[in-house]
């Protein structure tokens, strides 16, 4: 939903590097396939982690034609169940993300916002179709949180369990109540540390334009006094997450899902409270896929 989870890739062997962006691409064909070309534009790497969950077998990999490189044949994993609940999940929150900030956002972003999501409301309905009770749980919670956020709730728990029992939906029930319990908290913890890096990364844009965010709410003016306390609790939900990964067997993708939740996080952490996110994830966006 944001972009934020990803993997350290100084520290992917080689194999797992080519098959990380194998599945990325083929996230992306799932995601034309299953719900529209538009959908393939709202692709991120949060739900490439989600896929990974989802399908832990070694994936199937063929050569196919790049649709943002016409010229170009990439290996793209071959569509699994896991790697389409991902997509339609992804599509799913991708819209009521858009929709929250037509809501709530500036005069701008909220114009920008309203376009966005009128053409991806099609996509939009494909996937809630394909999976109706996660498309009621991301509603309701956003409902939820918009709720909290027009009060000006200055509770960080309160704002972030909100969007974090949103994310725990986000992988379907399996049958094994165990392995679904776990999944559930590791996404649960994913998502709290999603919500509270974001809030941080937004802070100072959100306090130019008036618009609410958790920590101004609780800190108000000494947000930087927070900083250390903000960051335990961070580090406090990664543990969480990784202890639940424990917990499950990840199959083919576990020391990927290992260097995303040990490395990789950490990493993207580091750089936005460092204020250095922006500038390196729009150098990525141009080498990476």
């Amino acid at each position: 939903m944001f972009g934020y989870v990803r993997p350290n890739r100084d520290e992917l062997r080689v194999r797992q590097s080519r098959d990380y962006e194998a599945l990325y691409c083929g996230l992306c064909h799932a995601l034309g396939r299953r719900n529209g070309l538009i959908a393939r534009f709202f692709l991120n790497y949060d739900f490439a982690f989600l896929a990974m969950l989802l399908d832990g077998q070694a994936p199937e990999v063929e050569r196919r034609r790049c649709p943002a490189r016409l010229w170009c044949r990439k290996r793209s994993c071959v569509c699994s169940a896991g790697v389409d609940a991902a997509a339609d999940a992804g599509t799913i929150l991708s819209y009521w993300k858009l929709r929250d900030t037509v809501a709530d956002g500036g005069v701008w972003a909220r114009s920008a916002a309203k376009l966005l999501s009128a053409l991806l409301r099609p996509a939009y309905r494909r996937a809630a179709a394909h999976r109706p009770e996660f498309d009621g749980t991301v509603r309701g919670c956003l409902e939820e949180l918009q709720a909290l956020e027009r009060e000006g709730c200055p509770s960080l728990d309160r704002t972030a369990d909100t969007f974090a029992r949103l994310l725990a939906a986000a992988a379907p029930p399996s049958g094994d109540s165990a392995r679904d319990r776990a999944l559930g908290q590791l996404l649960y913890h994913v998502g709290r540390w999603i919500y509270l890096t974001d809030a941080w990364d937004d802070l100072e844009e959100d306090r130019r334009t008036g618009s609410y965010n958790p920590i101004a709410a609780r800190f108000g003016g000494e947000a930087e006094a927070g900083r250390d306390d903000l960051r335990v609790t961070l580090r406090h939900s990664l543990n969480l997450a990784r202890s639940a990964a424990a917990l499950l067997e990840l199959g083919y993708w576990t020391e990927t899902v290992e260097n995303i939740l040990f490395l990789g996080l950490p990493m993207v952490e580091e750089l936005v409270f460092t204020g250095r996110w922006r500038a390196v994830n729009h150098r990525n966006r141009r080498q990476n896929p």
